[in-house]
């Protein structure tokens, strides 16, 4: 197997401190999920296509702003999935969501970033019952990448 495309970590925001978000473990999870991403292709990856992936890290309001340009819906989200492989990860929702869960916010930004992943390696979370499929199969990847991290 090829070693894929960079991945290229971007922190635009100045909400979670860097200290906090600790990107080494997040990163560490999505080098061991890359191979496990690569087996769950389906049709419509762009995954073979893409040179780097870039995880950008931005604030709650600017992730809404993206999500209201591109989607309609002026609400903040977790992550937007750009097919020329941009990922947006939304930090202050990944640490308000790791608190709520009692999770390490490394943990939850991996699951944003296998989340978005996933989009380019073809999978939608479009329908009610696609969306627990997609759910299912990121859970398992991140299970694996994320032993004996966090």
């Amino acid at each position: 197997m090829s070693p894929g495309p960079a991945f290229i970590w971007i922190n635009r925001q100045r909400a979670v401190r860097p200290r906090q978000l600790r990107l080494e473990d997040a990163r560490t999870a999505i080098e061991r999920a890359w191979p496990e991403v690569v087996k769950a292709e389906c049709r419509g990856s762009v995954l073979g296509c893409l040179p780097e992936i870039s995880f950008v890290l931005v604030s709650d309001a600017r992730i809404a702003a993206l999500h209201d340009e591109f989607m309609r819906d002026p609400n903040p989200t977790d992550v937007i999935t750009f097919h020329h492989g941009e990922i947006v990860l939304s930090a202050e929702t990944a640490r308000r969501e790791a608190r709520k869960h009692g999770l390490p916010l490394p943990e939850e930004l991996a699951r944003y970033a296998v989340h978005g992943l996933l989009h380019l390696a073809g999978w939608s979370d479009a329908a009610p019952g696609a969306a627990s499929e997609m759910r299912a199969v990121q859970e398992k990847i991140l299970r694996r990448a994320l032993r004996g991290l966090c």
